[in-house]
């Protein structure tokens, strides 16, 4: 597969061929499941000590003839701490149990529940990235993940830009507009707004959109914020297909020499 090569502003070089893993069949059903099993959730739980920084000490006794006994006191059965003690006589309260104050909480979220423990096979996981590549180059794939781009002409995907070196963002952006023409823009190049409803309330003010992602050799260094970065050394099932298949994708050459590399 031959793709157009573009220069940092926007203007066509020349052609190269595309390594043959752009041309990997796309298996939906592999790419789903290592998608899947690399789901993240933020994982949270009450400190471990929480309502058990205390002096009670365990279930008190309910025998007669020992000491700290509740044995004919009508007292419930459940742990409590000294808050005077006179003789053998106690002034206890009631410490640790759920229902009692400043005690544990009944049933909190562990931590080890809330984690992705799903393990996928090698040979799988390699067939997913395939996938996830492929789709990139693959003009039907990048229509069906945006809803914008349903009745628009793409053209041959992915973009391929010369290798980059010091450069203005500003510079680039530019370069990048002409290179993706108004529509692919729009989606291209991250937007930030203000959310409906209720979610403005709870820590979710703003929302921003995933834009297209900028795959760059390992040399090279690019900081923006308008569009993610990644490394072809680091790149990643998620990087490519998070949400599903085709995500509009741009390679520098040196990014596509070294995945034709890490796929031998």
């Amino acid at each position: 597969m031959k793709v157009q090569v573009y220069s940092i502003s926007g203007e066509k070089k020349k052609e190269i061929e595309l390594p043959k893993v752009f041309e990997s069949p796309i298996r939906i059903d592999i790419l789903s499941k290592v998608l899947e099993a690399r789901k993240m959730e933020q994982p949270f739980a009450p400190s471990p000590v929480a309502g058990k920084q205390h002096s009670a000490s365990g279930v008190i006794k309910h025998r007669r003839h020992v000491w700290k006994t509740s044995y004919g006191r009508g007292m419930s059965r459940v742990p409590r701490k000294a808050m005077s003690i006179k003789g053998t006589q106690f002034n206890w309260v009631a410490a640790e149990s759920p229902q009692t104050r400043g005690g544990r909480r009944a049933h909190p979220p562990k931590i080890i529940a809330r984690m992705n423990t799903k393990k996928i096979n090698k040979k799988e996981n390699k067939i997913a990235f395939e996938s996830a590549l492929s789709a990139t180059a693959n003009e039907k794939y990048v229509q069906g993940k945006y809803s914008s781009l349903k009745d628009v002409k793409i053209g041959k995907v992915p973009f391929v830009l010369e290798n980059t070196g010091k450069v203005k963002v500003k510079e680039f952006v530019n370069g990048l507009k002409k290179i993706l023409g108004e529509t692919l823009s729009q989606v291209g190049f991250k937007e930030k707004s203000i959310r409906s409803g209720r979610g403005k309330m709870r820590g979710r003010k703003y929302k921003t959109t995933a834009g297209l992602l900028l795959v760059v050799g390992k040399n090279e260094k690019i900081k923006m914020k308008v569009v993610d970065i990644a490394h072809a050394d680091a790149l990643n099932v998620v990087d490519l297909a998070k949400g599903g298949p085709g995500r509009l994708t741009i390679y520098t050459e040196n990014a596509i020499k070294e995945i034709q590399e890490r796929m031998k």
